[in-house]
């Protein structure tokens, strides 16, 4: 398999991710600046994720016919103005303008170079391009949380002009190397087809389920591993280990799902990312101190490494159900991840708030995953049926 023409695509993954967990470990620094509170300063994040929700179908949609080099670069150009407007911003309106504006070229951008690979790459190969791809976001979540509060201890702008720099640098890349790629004609209803598949919704709502789990921990990591890492640095280095955990996952599963069939590998990345769960709620219930901090970083990371691996064979999964509609189908996935991530956090908030122990966290995202494992089984299970029927 020819990787070079998707190492811009990478490149411009790795922009993407770095964005999305840059401003986590900044918020009150841009609080100050701003003049808001760090709640009001962390509707950045959420404003993001919301727009990227409700967008993410209807651009895909809109531009469907488009040539998809084209749709690629300005998705990636509106991505870069975005961050360049919150770079510049001289208050928290223009910043909460500009998060908009970056979300949505960011959520185009995501599902055009999704579907670009599934298009470009032969059917046998889509777990390995997507890996590939979807590598640098998982880099980016690695590196995305140390540089935020490296690069932003002297002035937060700065990370979000980084993003905004090697986002450039992928748009030049892409002009310049990627293939013109234009996807068989179709008219809007036939591409809106695959909605009415239940098992595509059902299949959906699995991303959802997955990104909720995650994000349900993820976001209160500092809070659970604070007993046993107390340090700040620690933290970083816990974090830049979760992100390689990802990428190993991510890596792994891609050729994995090429050889085993993607249905066989997400349904065992659910069933280990689930015992991972329960397991680490008990750990952290009963295991005294010098144990915990191993018991910790063992459920952190084995999270990594689940959470990075279930999205190549969830994606190729997916635009199996509905080929001639990748865009579409992968823009709703988009969607179905913000609105896991949103959910996840929000999920996480209320626990805790009904002062609940940090370590509760882990048996909320257990109960998360066996109800997102059940309806992943009852998907596959469709899905043999309608094969054996047709």
């Amino acid at each position: 398999m020819n990787y070079r023409p998707l190492i811009w695509l990478a490149v411009a993954a790795f922009s993407t991710g770095i964005d999305g967990y840059v401003l986590a470990g900044l918020l009150p620094a841009i609080a100050d600046d701003l003049n808001v509170v760090p709640a009001v300063a962390g509707q950045l994040m959420s404003a993001f994720a919301l727009t990227s929700a409700l967008a993410a179908p209807l651009l895909s949609t809109v531009t469907s016919r488009w040539e998809r080099r084209r749709t690629i670069a300005i998705a990636l150009a509106v991505f870069v103005l975005g961050n360049l407007i919150v770079a510049a911003a001289p208050n928290y309106p223009i910043a909460l303008g500009g998060r908009i504006v970056a979300a949505l070229g960011g959520c185009l951008l995501n599902a055009a170079v999704s579907a670009y690979v599934i298009a470009l790459t032969p059917a046998k190969d889509h777990g390995k391009g997507l890996s590939f791809v979807l590598g640098g976001w998982m880099a980016a979540t690695a590196l995305g949380v140390p540089v935020g509060l490296v690069i932003g201890q002297s002035n937060w702008r700065f990370p979000m002009i980084l993003v905004a720099v090697v986002g450039s640098v992928a748009l030049v890349g892409i002009l310049l190397k990627l293939p013109r790629l234009h996807l068989p004609s179709a008219t809007l209803a036939e591409r809106l087809r695959p909605l009415g598949q239940p098992r595509l919704l059902a299949g959906l709502l699995v991303t959802t389920g997955i990104l909720c789990s995650s994000y349900t921990c993820f976001t209160y990591a500092s809070l659970i591993l604070h007993r046993a890492f107390p340090a700040e640095w620690m933290m970083i280095l816990i974090m830049f280990g979760y992100g390689l955990a990802s990428m190993l996952g991510n890596a792994v599963t891609g050729r994995l799902a090429d050889r085993f069939t993607p249905l066989r590998v997400l349904t065992v990345v659910l069933i280990g990312l689930f015992t991972n769960a329960v397991l680490g709620a008990l750990a952290f219930r009963f295991a005294p101190l010098g144990v915990l901090a191993v018991a910790g970083l063992v459920w952190f990371f084995a999270a990594g490494i689940g959470n990075g691996g279930a999205a190549v064979p969830q994606q190729a999964r997916l635009a199996a159900f509905a080929p001639d509609s990748a865009a579409i189908v992968m823009a709703l996935n988009g969607s179905a991840i913000s609105l896991g991530a949103a959910l996840g956090g929000g999920l996480g908030g209320v626990t805790l708030a009904a002062a609940s122990s940090p370590y509760d966290l882990l048996a909320v995202a257990a109960v998360v995953l066996a109800l997102t494992l059940g309806l992943h089984l009852i998907v596959a299970k469709t899905r043999q049926y309608d094969e054996v029927v047709s």
